[in-house]
């Protein structure tokens, strides 16, 4: 018979995930974002503060401090920077994370200008027009040297674009346009990571509401720099056993990931995570009921292994909701949320250390 759990909301958890899509929040401009995750997790209670780094870390007290876990999930996205102001009056971008310029043509997006102002634009190739490039437009390669932002606001030149307030090193952020289904399913940028901390929040409350605490003292931690590969290298207590970390599984032709399960990774682009801490996430999964697959990652790190590289003495494992399409238009279905918040109630309850 399959273990009863604490049920999951999750209704509200998918408000909470439309909710944060809905906020930008590229790598290195976080802060609107971390603020609404601090609000949603004091109303559980769960306080989480605001390192100076920008993450977000709170204690859930536990039954025992023996051995001392952690989840921890990012909430910066990909985005993009002003590089150059050209001398059309457009924007050269550079890129924050790991996109490809292909997946980004013809999106909308919000430039975060130096003066406060949040203007409109879009992602073109620079000979956008068929009608005046029909070859160049069908063969050119998509790169940062011929893509550009086109402002949604008068400007032919680069002085005019700089009387807009807009400067190099200002933040641009892709539209995420979200869907809710009635299927299900949730279409948008960015579920990478921000289901993570959707499922975390869903799991937290599913305890709350049920009155019940975590076998193990437990570091709830929030990363604001995923998507350049150090964002879990610091906030954990110099006791911690254990990390989970709760990002997307990769849903493609070739893995065994699914958009309505959750992922117990055994191995990505860095190696092997911990043997006995899959295993018993395995064991937890099976025993209660959860659908899940076990996946190889060949392009792909995590938070974890970032804390492994700043020298983290603890179990790493990797869980998550099953995500098709990543860094591209994002796609997932509730199932998979539920899925990966119910496991991770599983793993909050565990007594085994």
């Amino acid at each position: 018979m399959a273990r009863q759990l604490p049920a999951v909301d999750v209704d509200g958890m998918v408000a909470f995930l439309v909710e944060l899509l809905n906020i930008p929040s590229p790598t290195g401009d976080t802060e609107r974002a971390m603020s609404v995750i601090q609000e949603a997790f004091a109303e559980l209670p769960l306080a989480l503060e605001l390192a100076q780094k920008g993450y977000l870390s709170g204690t859930l007290p536990g039954a025992s401090e023996s051995a001392p876990r952690a989840l921890t999930a990012h909430a910066d996205t990909l985005g993009a920077m002003v590089s150059r102001i050209k001398e059309n009056g457009r924007l050269r971008l550079t890129q924050l994370g790991g996109w490809i310029w292909n997946s980004v043509e013809g999106e909308g997006v919000t430039i975060f200008a130096s003066n406060g102002a949040q203007l409109r634009g879009t992602i073109l190739p620079t000979m956008a027009s068929i009608h005046a490039h029909t070859r160049d437009v069908s063969y050119t390669q998509r790169s940062e040297e011929n893509m550009e932002v086109r402002i949604d606001a008068h400007t032919t030149s680069a002085k005019e674009t700089e009387e807009l307030g807009i400067r190099v090193g200002d933040i641009v952020a892709l539209d995420p346009r979200v869907e809710v289904s009635d299927t299900g399913y949730i279409r948008s940028r960015h579920l990478d990571d921000k289901a993570g901390v959707a499922t975390i929040y869903g799991a937290v409350a599913a305890l709350t509401a049920a009155g019940l605490q975590p076998a193990q003292r437990t570091t709830i931690h929030i990363s604001n720099y995923e998507e350049v590969g150090h964002g879990a290298a610091a906030g954990f207590p110099p006791d911690l056993a254990e990390l989970v970390t709760v990002d997307m599984a990769v849903v493609a032709p070739k893995q065994r990931s699914d958009e309505r399960c959750v992922t117990i990774c055994a191995k990505d682009s860095a190696g092997p995570y911990h043997m006995g801490l899959r295993r018993r996430l395995e064991r937890l999964a099976d025993g209660a009921g959860i659908d899940y697959r076990t996946d190889i990652y060949p392009y792909y790190g995590s938070d974890g292994e970032a804390y492994w590289r700043a020298g983290g003495n603890v179990a790493v494992g990797l869980v998550g909701p099953g995500v098709d399409a990543s860094h591209h238009y994002e796609r997932t279905h509730r199932d998979a949320l539920e899925a990966t918040a119910r496991l991770l109630v599983a793993y909050l309850l565990d007594e085994r250390a």
